[in-house]
């Protein structure tokens, strides 16, 4: 323990990020004490510290990396910090509106010629510092601008096109750009990339573009792009939008690439022959260790039951994994697989032959073993469920859904078969997603919240309680997403996870089973208390009653950090939740957006922000109405650490590279 003490190395690298109890005091003590030997620190989304606490980083000279996203910056107080730190080589800032270029100190400047990883987040239209990046290896875009203004104004990008600088790429090796939806980051990010067109950096290895919707846009110069790409080749990691690439485009970036990281999303135009470019152009598949083909094949069937407009069968997935051993992290999502006993190897089966699964994200009709009851089979299973709220209201005989009891003896034809191979052949999975192929959350990020849900796939409803045990067999898991279960009746099977995945961490749930009944309630409320490491709970459900037995429950999951309950026409019980705030002292992140009025959310969060803040200095607190028309200006407003990774649900399963920053 001396030793340990003594051995300065170990306060080289300092993390605050997360920290959420670290107020400025204490963050400014620890700069004071460490300031000479800090070589790394990340103060990433510490939105809640002081500009004057961010003041304090001059005494670091030694910094070789720095961290700021999210944190209160402006041109000015970034032009003194640059100006101290001589050294530093990496550096994560945002671009918010006000910040002027021009107000950079020569030294500033001079410690900018010298950054070779940039990552920076745009909530304004700007090229930022990169102008001043000469010798750039590593840039990371995240573009993050309204269309409008608060007030309703048009936000244009005409201002960048007269600025005399333009970005250097010479040297670059990993260009990341990921948008959030609206037309002035689309506008915007093909600003960046309009170097691109006349030359393409002969080291360029990453490129990776995410643009969210089907309608990506098309980029006029995106041929010269590719082209210049496929001459480089050695390309790691890759991502463009589906208007970007062609089918021989494609095939020639791939050629000579080893890549380990192939990101594939909504690229429906390719269907089948995707999986086949894979397979036929890479030189070397060993290397790939995360896989995203999700959306990518639409009418995805391994049996020929349906009329699809897609068809692959088993042993194109064979062959997959066949080229594959390494891949880590794989997303299926967001596509439909159906396979009926007799036929071709089921797809679970074929997941099993990825002995390096930590990952995996599936449609849940996938899991599904097929219609194993003949009347059911007879009036037919190809048709979605015409509306998930009729399951298991009929008091005869239910078909298709299964009860389950908490530590009793299953039966082996009551769980699929092949889910349960899926989930002993891969014992190791830490991250797992079953979300239902016609899922959309209630609340995107910038329309009105979405009234009537989409029907669910009728093979989903096969998936029922006791293949939600079956989960519990998994050690190791720590993030479990289930989204669009019509098959759930009482929810029994998370206790059972609840039990045995003691290193549970997140937990997303949405739409399960009932819609206007949430029957698993009393289970989940049982569920809770066996969660010692939960840090997130996402809860998305129509009609959600959130009162004190369920905040009770909620109040021994110990380690519980940041909440969010998304219900249209949910009711809370307002005094419950301000107990439940008390009794859970690092709980920093309250966000809810049910029914009620908009006077109750609004004295509820201010209750809550009077009682808490002073003690909790990244206290986050958002109550609103779900179906309120102004609920887009409430969002803008929150933090993008906590909107980004838990309030806006989407799947996150190999949806970066690993290890895309320190």
């Amino acid at each position: 323990m001396k030793t340990l003490s003594l051995d300065k190395s170990l306060t080289n690298h300092v993390r605050l990020s997360k920290e959420y109890l670290a107020n400025d005091d204490a963050v400014k003590q620890v700069v004071k004490e460490l300031a000479s030997e800090i070589q790394t620190l990340s103060m990433s989304g510490c939105y809640w510290l002081s500009g004057a606490t961010i003041d304090q980083l001059t005494r670091c000279k030694g910094l070789v990396k720095l961290d700021l996203s999210g944190c209160r910056l402006t041109s000015v107080r970034l032009s003194k910090i640059l100006s101290s730190l001589r050294g530093l080589r990496s550096l994560a800032i945002d671009i918010s509106a006000g910040f002027d270029s021009n107000q950079l100190s020569r030294e500033s400047k001079a410690t900018l010629s010298k950054i070779s990883e940039l990552k920076q987040t745009l909530y304004t239209p700007s090229y930022g510092v990169v102008p001043c990046c000469t010798n750039l290896e590593r840039l990371l875009l995240y573009f993050e601008i309204y269309d409008l203004t608060r007030e309703g104004a048009t936000i244009c990008c005409q201002l960048m096109v007269g600025q005399s600088s333009i970005p250097h790429y010479q040297n670059l090796q990993v260009f990341y750009a990921r948008l959030a939806p609206g037309e002035v980051n689309q506008t915007l990010v093909n600003l960046y990339l309009a170097v691109f067109s006349v030359h393409v950096p002969e080291r360029l290895h990453v490129f990776i573009i995410s643009i969210p919707g089907n309608n990506p846009g098309h980029w006029p110069a995106a041929k010269n792009l590719l082209d210049g790409i496929a001459r480089n080749g050695a390309l790691e990691a890759l991502q463009l939008p589906k208007t970007w690439l062609d089918q021989s485009s494609l095939q020639r970036i791939l050629k000579h690439s080893a890549p380990s990281h192939l990101n594939f999303s909504r690229c429906s135009v390719f269907g089948s022959q995707l999986i086949h470019s894979i397979l036929n152009g890479v030189m070397d598949l060993r290397q790939l260790v995360s896989l995203n083909l999700s959306g990518c094949i639409q009418g995805l069937y391994l049996d020929c039951t349906w009329k699809a407009d897609e068809h692959i069968d088993s042993h194109v997935m064979e062959s997959l994994a066949s080229a594959c051993p390494n891949i880590r992290h794989l997303n299926l999502s967001a596509a439909h697989y159906h396979s009926t006993p007799g036929s071709e190897e089921h797809l679970c089966a074929v997941l099993t032959r990825f002995k390096s699964l930590r990952s995996l994200a599936l449609p849940v009709c996938a899991v599904s073993d097929g219609v194993k009851n003949p009347e059911y089979a007879a009036r037919g299973s190809t048709a979605p469920i015409s509306s998930s709220l009729m399951l298991g209201l009929r008091k005869g005989t239910r078909v298709g859904l299964q009860t389950y009891k908490v530590n009793s003896d299953l039966r082996d034809e009551q769980t699929s078969s092949s889910f349960r191979a899926l989930l002993e052949g891969n014992p190791f999975l830490e991250e797992i997603e079953l979300i239902g192929s016609n899922f959309s959350s209630a609340m995107p990020r910038y329309e009105p919240a979405i009234r009537k849900e989409q029907a669910a796939c009728s093979w989903a409803g096969h998936i029922g309680d006791s293949e939600v045990a079956a989960l519990g067999a998994l050690g190791f898991l720590r993030r479990l997403t289930l989204a669009q279960l019509p098959g759930i009746v009482k929810g029994t099977g998370l206790v059972e996870v609840a039990m045995k995945c003691r290193d549970l961490q997140v937990l997303s749930l949405a739409n399960l089973g009932l819609l206007k009944n949430t029957t698993y309630m009393p289970a989940l409320i049982e569920a809770l208390p066996y969660c010692k490491q939960l840090k997130d709970l996402r809860l998305e459900q129509p009609y959600i009653n959130a009162n004190a037995r369920f905040f009770q429950a909620l109040s021994q999951c110990s380690s519980l950090r940041r909440l969010c309950l998304i219900s249209r026409n949910g009711t809370f019980q307002a005094d419950a939740v301000t107990a439940f705030m008390a009794s859970c002292r690092d709980v920093i992140m309250c966000h809810m957006f049910m029914g009620g009025s908009l006077v109750a959310c609004r004295n509820l969060q201010k209750a809550l922000q009077d009682s808490f803040a002073a003690e909790r200095p990244a206290l986050s607190v958002v109550i609103y109405p779900l179906l309120h028309e102004d609920l887009a200006l409430v969002i803008r407003e929150m933090p993008l650490l906590h909107l980004d990774e838990i309030t806006l649900f989407r799947s996150r399963v190999a949806e970066d590279p690993p290890r895309l920053w320190w």
